[in-house]
This record gives C-alpha cells, sequence and structure tokens, in this order.
C-alpha cells in the first residue's frame, strides 16, 4: 500500500498582502518587539498575520500563545488566523488573560489547594458575598454612618489587585472618604478571601493572581509553559494591569521564548480600573535589546480627521511621536466645531443633524453620539426621542447578567461545585417563602455536609452519591420541606448514573424544574424562555460542563454587544466605544471642567490631564468621514445655568484644521 502525502502548502506574499510598516512588525525575528500600532492602522491584521508567519515557517500552533483583553478579540482573531493558516490554528493558546489563567489553572489546581471543579464567581456574585459580609462585620454601623455598599468595596478590592498594591495603600488614595470603615473593611476582605477559599470558588481577579501563585512558587510548572510557548503574543499592550506585565514577564521569561506586544500608548485610558501605561513606555527598559516597529498608515479615516487627531495628541508630552497617515482620499468637508449656546441646543443641533444625514441616506448603525460621562447623554436622548430617532445605548445588562439566566446557571454551578455557597443560596433565595437569613441557615447545614461527605471519599472531586440521601438531614422550615425535596430529586435527575447529559440538556431540564418559578417572577415571561433558548443553542459546543461554565462566567465580563438595528444611532462613553468606528462621529459636552473633567485638571499629577487627552484622540479617531465636535457654552437650567468656556483640547486645535459652525 502507498501512502501520498498532500504536497506542502505554498506560503503567503506577505510582502504583497501588507503594507511596509505591517511587514516589517509580522517578519521581525526580533526576540522582543514592541509594535505601536496607531488607530485605524489594521493593529489585528498585524497580530494575525504574524501568527501566520509563524506557523508558516514552521512553529507548533500549540506552542503559540495569544493574550488578548476581549472575548470578542480573541474570537475575531483566532478565527482569521484560521482563514490565513487553515484548521491547525485552532491548536493555538489564544484568548483573554482570564481565560487562558482559567485553562492553566484548571490543570493545576490542587497544587494551590483547589478542587479543578472550582467556580467562578462573576461581578454579581462577588456582591452577593460583599452583602452577606457587610451584615456580618458591619453591624449598626452599615446603618447609622453610611457604610460602603457592595459595589463600592467590590471596586476598592479590584482596583488593589489590579494596580498591585495593598487594599490599605488603595482606599487611603483612591478611597480616603472611606478611612473611618478601614477596621471594619478589613474583616470583610479577609472573610471574603477565607469565603472563597472554604466555597472552592475564585474571582476574576483570583485567576490571574493564582496564576502568579502558580508560576512563582511552582518552578516545574513555569519552566513547563516557558518551554512550550515559543512565542508569546500580546493584544493592547498599553492596557495591562499590574498582575497581567507580570504574568507575561513569567511566561516569556524563557531562553527560547520571543515576546511581542501590540498596542498604542496615545489610546492607554483605562488607569482608573488599574491599567498601568508605563507598562509600554518602560518597555524596552524591561526587555533590552527590544525593537520598536510603528504602523502610522490609517485605514478609516479622511485626511482631514487625521490632521485634527495627530493636532490633538501633540500636545502631550509623555509619547511614542507618530504621526498617522491616511490611506484614503479627503473628504467633502473639514471637522465642525460648534459652540451651541446650552446644552439644550447643543442637543438640539445634534438630533437635527443626525435627521439630516439619515435623510441624505446614511443609516443610524454608522452614526454615533460619544460623551465622556454618561450623564452627558441625558438631553440627546431626549431630543431624538421627541424627533422620533431610533437610538441605543451601549450601557445596560448583558446577558449572562440577567436574573433569569443566573438563576438557571446556579443549578449548573452547584451540580459542578458542591461547596458553591453562593450559588446554591442563589438557588435557594427562588424558594417561596425563603429569604436571606434562611437562606444562610440551610446552606451552612448543606456545607457541613458537603464536608463530611468529602471527608469520608477524600479522592473524590465531586459528589457521586444521591443528594436525597447526602443532605437528608440537612434542617428546614416545615413550609419549605416540599420544595427542599423536590429541588433534591432534580439535582439527582442533573446526574443520573446511567449516562452523562450534555450541557444543553442539563439547562432544557433547569428551565423545566424553574418553570413555575420564572412564571410567577417575570411579567415578560415568554422572553425570558427566548433568552433561555438562545442560552441552549449558544453553548451546544461545550465541551464538558466544566468548559461551559468557564465560558459562562467569563462572557460574563464580556465587552461584547448584540448586533443593533440597523436604523438606530449610537450612544456611547467613550471608554466603550474603544475599538470602534462609525462614518459619523459626534463628540458633545466639550467643554473646560467637563472634558478634561476638573477633578482631574484639579490633580497635581500631570498623567492625569494626558490621559483625558488620550481619551479625546480616542474619540476622535473612531470617525471615518465627518466629525461635530460641540460644547453648551451654558449648561443648566436657567437658575443654576453655568459658563462653560471650551475645553482646552479644543482651544489648543490649529483653527485651519476645523470649520466654525455658529448656531
Amino acid at each position: 500500500m502507498k501512502y501520498a502525502l498532500r504536497p506542502a502548502r505554498a506560503g503567503r506574499d506577505y510582502a504583497a498582502e501588507l503594507n511596509a510598516e505591517q511587514y516589517a512588525a509580522v517578519t521581525t525575528d526580533a526576540k522582543h518587539a514592541l509594535v505601536i500600532a496607531g488607530a485605524g492602522s489594521g493593529k489585528t491584521r498585524t497580530l494575525t498575520y504574524r501568527v501566520a508567519h509563524l506557523l508558516d515557517c514552521g512553529v507548533a500552533p500549540w506552542r503559540i500563545l495569544l493574550l488578548t483583553f476581549t472575548n470578542k478579540a480573541a474570537k475575531e482573531m483566532l478565527e482569521r488566523v484560521g482563514a490565513l493558516a487553515g484548521a491547525g490554528a485552532g491548536q493555538i493558546w489564544g484568548g483573554t488573560f482570564h481565560s487562558v489563567a482559567n485553562r492553566m489553572l484548571r490543570i493545576h489546581a490542587q497544587r494551590l489547594g483547589y478542587l479543578p471543579g472550582y467556580s467562578i464567581l462573576d461581578g454579581d456574585d462577588q456582591r452577593a458575598l460583599f452583602r452577606a459580609l457587610t451584615k456580618q462585620f458591619a453591624g449598626k454601623t452599615a446603618k447609622s454612618d453610611r457604610f460602603p455598599k457592595a459595589e463600592v468595596l467590590q471596586s476598592l478590592h479590584s482596583l488593589a489587585i489590579n494596580s498591585g498594591r495593598s487594599w490599605e495603600e488603595t482606599l487611603r488614595c483612591d478611597y480616603a472618604h472611606l478611612q473611618t470603615h478601614q477596621e471594619a473593611i478589613g474583616k470583610i476582605f479577609e472573610s471574603y478571601r477565607t469565603r472563597k477559599q472554604e466555597s472552592n470558588a475564585m474571582d476574576f481577579d483570583d485567576l490571574l493572581l493564582n496564576l502568579l501563585r502558580l508560576l512563582r512558587e511552582h518552578d516545574d510548572v513555569r519552566l513547563d509553559l516557558q518551554q512550550r510557548f515559543l512565542h508569546v503574543l500580546v493584544d493592547e499592550y498599553q492596557d495591562t494591569n499590574t498582575p497581567q506585565a507580570q504574568i507575561i514577564a513569567l511566561l516569556a521569561g524563557g531562553a527560547p521564548c520571543s515576546l511581542m506586544v501590540v498596542g498604542d500608548d496615545a489610546q492607554s485610558i483605562y488607569s482608573w480600573r488599574g491599567a498601568n501605561v508605563d507598562h509600554i513606555f518602560e518597555f524596552s527598559r524591561t526587555y533590552p535589546g527590544a525593537v520598536v516597529y510603528k504602523i502610522e498608515t490609517n485605514y478609516r479615516s479622511v485626511p482631514a480627521i487625521l490632521e485634527i487627531s495627530n493636532a490633538a495628541i501633540a500636545n502631550n508630552t509623555r509619547q511614542f511621536a507618530k504621526i498617522l497617515k491616511p490611506a484614503r482620499e479627503d473628504g467633502a468637508m473639514k471637522p465642525a466645531v460648534i459652540p451651541a449656546p446650552d446644552n439644550r441646543t447643543e442637543a438640539r443641533f445634534v438630533a437635527q443633524r443626525i435627521d439630516e444625514l439619515m435623510a441624505a441616506g446614511i443609516a443610524g448603525k454608522d452614526i454615533a453620539v460619544l460623551y465622556r460621562a454618561h450623564f452627558h447623554s441625558m438631553d440627546v436622548q431626549m431630543e431624538l426621542t421627541r424627533n422620533h430617532i431610533p437610538y441605543r445605548i451601549t450601557s445596560g445588562l448583558r446577558f449572562f447578567e440577567q436574573a433569569h439566566i443566573k438563576d438557571i446557571v446556579a443549578w449548573l454551578r452547584l451540580l459542578a461545585n458542591p461547596k458553591d455557597d453562593v450559588a446554591l443560596r442563589r438557588i435557594l433565595l427562588t424558594f417561596p417563602r425563603v429569604g436571606e437569613g434562611t437562606a444562610a441557615k440551610i446552606a451552612a447545614a448543606w456545607m457541613a455536609a458537603a464536608d463530611a461527605w468529602f471527608a469520608q471519599h477524600p479522592q473524590a472531586l465531586a459528589i457521586t452519591d444521591a443528594h436525597a440521601a447526602v443532605f437528608a438531614r440537612v434542617p428546614v422550615p416545615p413550609a419549605v420541606r416540599p420544595h427542599w425535596a423536590e429541588f433534591l430529586a432534580n439535582m439527582d435527575r442533573l446526574h443520573p448514573a446511567d449516562k452523562s447529559l450534555t450541557s444543553p440538556e442539563l439547562v432544557h431540564l433547569v428551565q423545566n424544574f424553574m418553570d413555575a418559578h420564572l412564571r410567577a417572577s417575570y411579567e415578560n415571561y415568554e422572553e425570558r424562555l427566548e433568552d433561555i433558548g438562545q442560552l441552549t443553542r449558544s453553548i451546544a459546543d461545550a465541551a464538558d460542563l466544566d468548559a461551559f461554565l468557564s465560558q459562562v462566567a467569563l462572557l460574563s465580563e464580556d465587552d461584547s454587544q448584540t448586533d443593533p438595528d440597523p436604523d438606530s444611532v449610537t450612544l456611547s462613553t467613550i471608554h466603550q466605544a474603544k475599538g470602534l468606528e462609525w462614518k459619523i462621529v459626534f463628540v458633545i459636552f466639550l467643554g473646560e471642567g467637563l472634558f478634561p473633567h476638573y477633578k482631574v485638571i484639579q490633580q497635581t499629577e500631570p498623567d492625569g490631564v494626558e490621559e483625558e487627552l488620550r481619551l479625546f484622540y480616542v474619540a476622535l479617531t473612531r470617525a471615518q468621514d465627518q466629525l461635530y465636535l460641540s460644547y453648551p457654552r451654558y449648561n443648566g437650567h436657567s437658575y443654576d445655568s453655568r459658563f462653560c468656556p471650551p475645553s482646552r483640547f479644543l482651544s489648543t486645535l490649529p483653527k485651519h484644521l476645523y470649520d466654525l459652525w455658529e448656531i
């Protein structure tokens, strides 16, 4: 028998498919490379072609690690690599920092004292746990002295981790008004850490911190990963926080490893959540001998928009100097600066101009109104409504944050991890006549029974006996007993002894269990069922329950949105608009003290205003064809109207770069 090998795939003509700047970065043989990719310059194209080039050069796909910040970006890049390089690209280790950390920790969780089926707490779960701990440790203080809410404690805790500081320092520097509660906050944070460990659960910050622990404390794991990955590539490097930068350094620290990071210092706008622009500025010091590549050809915007964008960012003193160069021909009009008499007139202008553009054939989905703070959009929302112009606001609950979806997922989390205290309490609170107090007592008894079972089965990773037997002695109030018995029977139906159910089958069963609760709790019951149907369809390709639950937890923090109605205008904060683009962009409320914000102006640190200017630059570079920059000369109602001079970001722009529109 003869066996014929297919001809080797011919290499791509990279020089023909990329511009000279992209080609230099894609084909580099530098051990460490920093790629400064300007807005609209084809950053994703450069990264995906870099991966394809490595595969063409014979690098095994499983020896490439691609780190991104959003699930959407990871999916897009891996799909593009697959289109370029074929099926083998599916073996690439690619995903968000958190998803890759989770993948590594699932293998080595027991080294850190966790069972492999650990739960991942999303933002809602964290808040629920912080609320419970606040009641326990804050006591009367929580009622009498405005004790911080769970959301504030959650933000403080996360900022401390992501900025690499102690929570005490973060409290002092960023939450000074809460220092009178320092003792109680300390007890809450310590108990929060303990409760997570006892519940075999991690939050999103733990995924990064525990991966750091694993790499630092277990030399064999670190060396194995360093030898596995010959190439580490990082997207949006300017947005890395302290734990992420440390993880990159440890993974790319092996002798054979090559590191390429791609980003743009001019688009670093997330310091408020722990991102540190110093990481991109100090890259060459951190990695001596690093080569810097600049990609400055912009394919998005007309020259007039690039000229005003370049002029704006030039005022920052700390930056990688670059000039965006247009690939497109000039447009029909210069950017417009519009000083409106007041905020309501500004909104009327925006609505009327959008109406004119849409009447001329521009689709609503190609128009965006951007602003620094969400409240800036209020007047525009009112005017768009009055003019019957449909719009969408990009804020709002994401799919997996909706209550009915979280209720369904809680059952599956408890099935995978019977010590998931947060999931159990969520289920109990759907029972009739069960409040927080009763749920806490039942949950405590459940945990005790689970601990006793695991003590008798030290090798077990999950409960294999019938729930009705293991938890039969958990005391519940008489009125709750029928629901409790039904709950235990349903848990056993989710893991029958004779077969393994798929994730969609599990979701369908839980939907049946929850049907009465859904009907009683939501007036739009049919719409909720459609959501659950979409959930079932979206997870059909999950390998197993752990993979599905990890996906759900990670997607609950995702920044992706469903496709808008083609006729809807987008209203968005600039932070949420980063990475997006529209044909027509309005940037509103560009008044001094509004943008940049007056609190930033009052700071002594110069980088505060520089980051505000970077935010302004991000707003400008979202526009493809037309750009409108407006501000109200007076802001507020007649009895409290305040004079609002133009933002310094407008005042410093050369006048020949824009047209002044007077209303």
